[in-house]
């Protein structure tokens, strides 16, 4: 929170985070020891809000102890954000630190679901791996049905065939 004008630790680290600037969250991290889950003035953790095109930050903030799995008030996880944007370097450290990428977000969609809404195939690819690729929705839809709907032969040709070892 702002106290006497000043800016929270909690709003320095997820500004840092938002803007992709790994230096200044390493600073904060290990300098002014800014605990990685600290809250910014809206609830959000610097892991939540971070550029998701930068793994790098991922990386320091999880180095350090963030949750990987933590989830915001419409249950989304940072897989979920990383998923809709299409960013696999940074789901892939993500899920190297933790992250359960079978936790359903408040529409009961998993990041796969997210992928495939997005069209992201090169995301898709990475999450079936390890998704739980018979996993409903809300609507009723697995992943696949979901590809089918939106009419993403690309994606629905991914989902139909096993996941190399």
């Amino acid at each position: 929170m702002l106290l006497g004008g000043e800016i929270s630790a909690g709003d320095r680290l997820s500004g840092a985070a938002a803007r992709g600037d790994v230096a200044e969250v390493r600073r904060l991290l290990h300098h002014e020891l800014v605990h990685p889950d600290a809250h910014n003035r809206f609830g959000k953790t610097a892991l939540q809000v971070m550029m998701f095109g930068s793994p790098a930050v991922a990386q320091e903030l999880l180095k350090q102890g963030a949750s990987a799995n933590i989830q915001d008030e419409a249950g989304r996880a940072p897989a979920h954000d990383a998923a809709r944007a299409g960013f696999v370097d940074t789901l892939r450290v993500l899920v190297e630190h933790g992250a359960d990428v079978n936790v359903p977000d408040g529409a009961g969609a998993l990041p796969i679901h997210v992928a495939v809404r997005e069209g992201h195939a090169a995301a898709v690819r990475y999450l079936a791996a390890d998704s739980d690729l018979a996993h409903r929705d809300a609507q009723g839809r697995t992943p696949l049905d979901l590809a089918r709907h939106l009419r993403l032969p690309r994606l629905c040709a991914l989902l139909q065939r096993p996941p190399p070892p």
